[in-house]
């Protein structure tokens, strides 16, 4: 028997043994992890996880960071840890990462630690003072926080990192910067289709059309591209259509909508009648886009011109289409002149360092983060096609039809407006009369509200005042106490659209010198455009009408409840939106008079003069319906400026009008792993019963309850010394 136990025993043993490595070995080999915070915080993001599975080249990480450093910066140092060991979860075999030991005194003879502070220093990396309190004494140190980033021979880095606050945003826009450089076109599995689409047709007129280089392109295109396929590691595949002898063509035009000439016989039978097509159309992956060959201008007076491309730009032009089509584009359109607040790239500093109230410095530094402003001058010629969103801030100068006409078509091919624009413009007066009243608000009349109104959305002409607004201390000198800003409007949780990924987050932002937005439902509806609200003001707001005066000392709530209600504030449309100009005159171009063509000098003479070209047709290159875009509009340039802006990017106003520049630029997932981490969370509204019920719970119940489950347990105590005293009676 007591051999049989022993034996038994021992098979337990070895059973529980083999159990327990097998338990280790799928734990080893089986990995699995819940983060059960509410916004996932623990976890990369969805951008993050297709950023890291898609490299194609080696991306290594070297993290340099001193250890045993006093809270917070321990923390930080372990959700970098965990961090990156996310990243190598969801990333392929390219993607690794490495902790240095930059620690003084870590090892026996300390010449390790001391290389890897010499690496460190060569990438740039160098030690921060950080402050530790130890033993009710407050010390200084210095500490290594930083990392760096190594993609083919390009190194990015971030040299101190000092919180957790928005770090998976910068490794994986890094990241991702790194990637879209190098590993792109290494990543596409087939050739990008760059297709001149040039009729043979139109070399017999190109002359009299001062089209003379037209006969160039083909050899031209050619050169162009085998130089770019150098760049892209051979992904480029070039062809020379010719409708003319090839008339299943003509679908491909259509689908571009290419310019399309059709001619009658001219110059005395010398040239007979003939059509012709000129266009580039680059494809890949079932998205295509088309550049322009030729302009046509219509010139008062002068009449109907076309120009050739510049065929020395074109290789940049074809480049940025490139980029555009594969999701590597970082170009953001930002549209200049008309009075439009300036950013500090396209102006000159203030003198003596001088602090302007427009100033977007702020929102240039920001937005530099992930992308290159392009300056768009819309005298110079058409908004690029490159450009996924054109931003429009705050003009204050007429838009000519013409103008208008490049941005209804920039948004018809399927492009993205984001407009600030305001309802007045403020007049200071003059000198003499500035003491005796403030600055007059007029209505300001650029030409963009009959766009807008035409796709469906109009700006009132008022001002949104709130009484859930900015709250103002007022100086001692002054009376003290507090000064409610009504025209600084707070806009809280419940007024916020969280249907948005990227706005779920967001709980609170603060607008200034605001106008109300008012659709035009039937229009929208009849164009089915979606108009999506992203918030509103509170129901305690009201409108103020002219005369318009924001002396918080004369604005005062109505007092009947029925003049106040819940305003919209800013919206996106969303659609196939028709064009403005459908069914209308193309506008001309205003003729810019050069010094050979003042009055009385002699105009250069045309050698073929005659040929009339107005007897030519166009077809194609203006579209009546258009590809789906969007539109992001506030009716307040007050939100971009500096002092409505954190630089570092951490409150909710930053996070909101950077969102919308990713979203509109088509980059939402970024978007959404930007405002994740959004610590802003304020206390819910309640009202004064509320507020009462559960002061008085606090002070009063709580004892009432401690004291209650004290009598309870007495109570149960007694009950059960007397069972018992029952059951020894017994």
């Amino acid at each position: 028997m007591g051999v049989k136990n022993r034996s038994g025993k021992y098979i337990k043993f070895v059973i529980y043994l083999v159990v327990i490595m097998l338990v280790n070995i799928a734990g080893i080999t089986l990995f699995f992890r819940a983060d059960l915070t509410k916004d996932k915080i623990y976890s990369i993001s969805k951008a993050s996880q297709d950023v890291v599975s898609t490299l194609s080249e080696p991306l290594t990480i070297n993290v340099f960071f001193t250890k045993n450093l006093p809270a917070p910066y321990n923390n930080t140092e372990r959700y970098l840890h965990d961090l990156l060991e996310e990243y190598a979860i969801y990333g392929n075999k390219f993607f690794n990462y490495h902790f240095y030991n930059v620690s003084p005194g870590e090892d026996n003879t300390g010449h390790e630690t001391k290389e890897n502070r010499e690496l460190a220093k060569n990438y740039g990396i160098y030690p921060v003072q950080i402050q530790n309190i130890e033993k009710d004494e407050i010390k200084f140190q210095k500490a290594y926080m930083g990392l760096v980033m190594i993609h083919g021979d390009m190194v990015e880095r971030i040299p101190t990192i000092r919180s957790t606050d928005g770090l998976e945003y910068k490794l994986t826009t890094t990241i991702q910067k790194l990637n879209n450089k190098i590993s792109a076109f290494l990543s596409l599995p087939g050739k990008i289709q760059i297709k001149l689409v040039l009729s043979s047709s139109l070399k017999r007129i190109a002359p009299y059309m001062r089209l003379n280089k037209l006969n160039e392109l083909p050899e031209k295109m050619k050169s162009i591209v085998k130089k770019l396929n150098n760049k892209t590691y051979g992904k480029l595949k070039y062809g020379y259509l010719d409708p003319t002898k090839d008339p299943s063509l003509e679908e491909l035009s259509k689908k571009y909508n290419m310019l399309n000439l059709k001619w009658p016989a001219l110059s005395k039978e010398k040239i007979q009648s003939g059509k012709g097509t000129v266009g580039l159309v680059i494809e890949y992956g079932g998205k295509g886009v088309e550049i322009p060959l030729v302009n046509v201008f219509r010139i008062p007076l002068i009449g109907t011109q076309y120009q050739l491309v510049d065929l020395g730009g074109l290789e940049e032009t074809i480049n940025k289409n490139l980029e555009s089509l594969i999701d590597i584009n970082q170009d953001l359109g930002y549209l200049a002149g008309h009075g439009t607040l300036k950013l500090p790239i396209f102006s000159r500093p203030s003198p003596m360092g001088a602090r302007n109230g427009d100033t977007l410095s702020h929102f240039q530094t920001l937005a530099s983060q992930n992308y290159s402003f392009r300056d768009i001058s819309l005298k110079e010629g058409t908004i690029p096609d490159s450009l996924n969103c054109l931003v429009i801030a705050r003009p204050t100068k007429t838009f000519s039809d013409y103008e208008l006409f490049q941005i209804d078509q920039f948004l018809m091919k399927g492009k993205n407006l984001c407009i600030f624009l305001d309802a007045f413009k403020e007049v200071m007066p003059s000198k003499n009369q500035a003491m005796a009243r403030g600055p007059m608000y007029l209505p300001l009349k650029t030409g963009l509200e009959k766009l807008l109104d035409h796709y469906g959305v109009r700006i009132k002409e008022s001002y949104v005042m709130d009484e859930n607004c900015y709250t103002q201390r007022v100086p001692q000198q002054f009376g003290g106490g507090e000064r409610k800003i009504y025209f600084a409007p707070l806009i809280k949780n419940r007024f916020i659209n969280k249907n948005f990924e990227f706005m779920k987050n967001i709980k609170g932002l603060i607008t200034a010198q605001i106008s109300p937005l008012e659709l035009n439902a039937g229009r929208i509806a009849k164009q089915g455009i979606k108009a999506r609200k992203l918030f509103s003001s509170s129901e305690k707001s009201w409108e103020m009408t002219k005369p318009i005066n924001f002396n918080p000392m004369f604005i005062h709530p109505p007092k009947s409840p029925d003049k106040k209600q819940s305003l919209s504030l800013s919206y996106i449309l969303e659609g196939e939106f028709p064009s403005y100009f459908k069914d209308k005159p193309i506008p001309e171009k205003k003729p810019e008079i050069k010094e050979s063509e003042k009055p009385g000098q002699k105009k250069p003479e045309n050698k073929k003069t005659d040929i009339d070209l107005s007897e030519i047709q166009e077809q194609g290159q203006f579209l009546g319906k258009g590809k789906p875009g969007k539109i992001f509009l506030m009716a307040s340039s007050e939100i971009i400026k500096d002092n409505m802006l954190d630089v570092k990017g951490r409150d909710p106003n930053t996070m909101f009008i950077m969102n919308i520049l990713d979203y509109l630029n088509n980059r939402e997932g970024i978007a959404t792993m930007r405002s994740k981490e959004q610590r802003f969370n304020p206390l819910r509204d309640t009202n004064a019963g509320t507020k009462t019920f559960i002061k008085t719970f606090n002070i009063a119940g709580l004892p009432v309850l401690v004291a209650c489950f004290g009598l309870l347990i007495l109570i149960y105590r007694n009950s059960r010394k007397k069972r018992i005293h029952m059951m020894f009676q017994k």
